[in-house]
């Protein structure tokens, strides 16, 4: 506000609060409803999460469903460590759908050691990525304006992953399906990264599920990455 010039009434007149809330929002730490947030933070020509931190917090699952833990409004409002938490912790199986989702290994070096670890305890891992010569994956690459670079994506999700091909327990896979949904899947808790046309990935809404006794969302989701698992092709070692 001081590097813009901004008073407390100038501000407030611009979002249509009191001047006493932007008082307390600078002196008090205080957080408007995300809507003024949003509205005070494109004012001032900063990002929202940089001013007001605690709005990258989940909103409380409503109890529309048992399986919902958590409903972020966009991917990148989480953590690299929420993903990685969840393979860390699993047990039984880690299933990974994308076109190349290569923030993780770019955010999480370790990845392919981590997954690599829960193989030889006995989890089977199931990696499906983008065909980057495949129609839908270019196809993307047009909706979210994004060009070749999904496809280059691809190719470098595909540098990332192949060393894991041949590793006992681990399958890498590549798939030319139209992505509706990214799957991140570890045991029965699962956080999908809902696709939406032109809008990129990181810009997306996640849920976060955990599996009900009676099944529903979650079996879902599963069921669908097995569908899109039996069209995909398995990656070989290199040499």
């Amino acid at each position: 506000m001081a590097a813009g010039g901004w008073t407390y009434a100038a501000l407030a007149q611009q979002v249509e609060v009191d001047p006493k809330s932007v008082e307390r929002w600078v002196n008090l730490g205080r957080i408007p409803r995300r809507a003024t947030a949003l509205q005070a933070a494109k004012a001032l020509g900063e990002d929202v999460h940089a001013l007001w931190p605690a709005l990258r917090q989940a909103r409380p699952a409503r109890a529309i469903s048992p399986e919902l833990v958590a409903l972020y409004e966009q991917r990148a409002d989480l953590p690299v460590s929420t993903f990685t938490d969840l393979m860390a912790q699993a047990q039984e199986r880690i299933d990974i759908l994308v076109y190349a989702a290569v923030f993780l290994h770019e955010a999480y070096p370790r990845l392919n050691e981590l997954l690599t670890e829960r193989a030889a305890e006995g989890c089977t891992v199931r990696i499906a990525i983008g065909d980057p010569d495949s129609d839908n994956v270019q196809a993307r690459g047009q909706e979210e304006r994004f060009g070749h670079g999904i496809e280059s994506r691809c190719r470098l999700a595909l540098m990332h992953y192949r060393p894991l091909a041949g590793t006992p327990g681990i399958e890498v896979r590549s798939h030319g399906t139209t992505l509706y949904n990214s799957l991140y899947r570890a045991d029965d808790q699962q956080l999908v990264n809902a696709h939406v046309w032109g809008v990129n990935a990181y810009a997306a809404p996640v849920w976060h599920l955990r599996r009900h006794e009676t099944g529903g969302t979650f079996d879902t989701y599963a069921k669908s990455f097995d569908a899109v698992w039996t069209t995909a092709t398995p990656v070989r070692e290199e040499g």
